[in-house]
């Protein structure tokens, strides 16, 4: 190996971990607290790490997770959680216009990382033509280690935990706040986000189980994209 492709390998990595280490710092306290709540559900802390490492979705394990407390069904799991994660379908398909070259097998093992927090990195990066599928995976896998590390400790350390204590069941709730909060950049997804809220509520009273949630988002997707493209052709043709 030369020493012009030593300084290449070393730079992607210095700029993979530059631009993910935001994402390892914050899945450090919502791993452990997944980890507690996944030992207070009965699982151990080869399970949980298994978990991580099959599953690798935040939001996905911590619903999983609720589920088993609540005694639900494997496939009621299962449906769920594949629910869920039906988003990853759509951010894939947006980053795989900026990966048409690459191997397969690369890109299999590059998909297998993606999570919200890293297609939000990722994705402006791409955008500016400024990113590397070496650069993208560096940012995907220091996250996905974070996570498995951090979840396996938190289950290690559940057991010193009272259940209920420090607020860790309020973990996965923050958790999607935070992430609402950082994908509202437009007047529009603040009233999709709203429309979502008003029709999840609204449900919940009408529909029992969890389904109203996943109604609801379809819903607010909807009207937020038919919104946007009725202001779109306005602005066209006052324009």
């Amino acid at each position: 190996m030369t020493s012009d492709s030593i300084a290449a390998n070393d730079s992607f990595f210095k700029d993979g971990l530059s631009a993910g280490w935001p994402i390892c710092l914050g899945y450090l306290p919502i791993g452990m607290a997944f980890g507690v709540l996944a030992q207070k559900a009965g699982l151990t802390p080869v399970q949980i790490g298994l978990m991580s490492l099959l599953v690798f979705a935040g939001s996905s394990q911590f619903i999983a997770v609720s589920m088993i407390s609540a005694g639900a069904s494997a496939a009621a799991i299962i449906t769920t959680t594949f629910v869920v994660n039906m988003r990853h379908v759509l951010m894939s398909s947006a980053l795989a216009v900026y990966l048409r070259s690459a191997h397969r097998g690369l890109l299999a093992l590059y998909a297998y990382g993606v999570t919200d927090e890293s297609f939000a990195v990722n994705l402006p990066r791409f955008n500016a033509h400024e990113w590397s599928l070496g650069r993208a995976m560096v940012v995907n896998h220091a996250a996905n280690l974070t996570w498995f590390f951090s979840t396996v400790a938190g289950g290690i350390g559940g057991r010193f935990i009272p259940e209920g204590a420090l607020g860790i069941d309020y973990a996965l709730i923050a958790m999607f706040i935070c992430l609402l909060i950082y994908q509202i950049r437009k007047w529009i997804h603040l009233l999709t986000a709203v429309i979502a809220g008003i029709a999840a509520v609204g449900l919940a009273l009408a529909i029992p189980g969890n389904t109203y949630i996943v109604i609801a988002s379809v819903m607010a997707a909807t009207i937020g994209v038919i919104i946007q493209r009725i202001v779109m052709r306005r602005k066209t043709n006052h324009g």
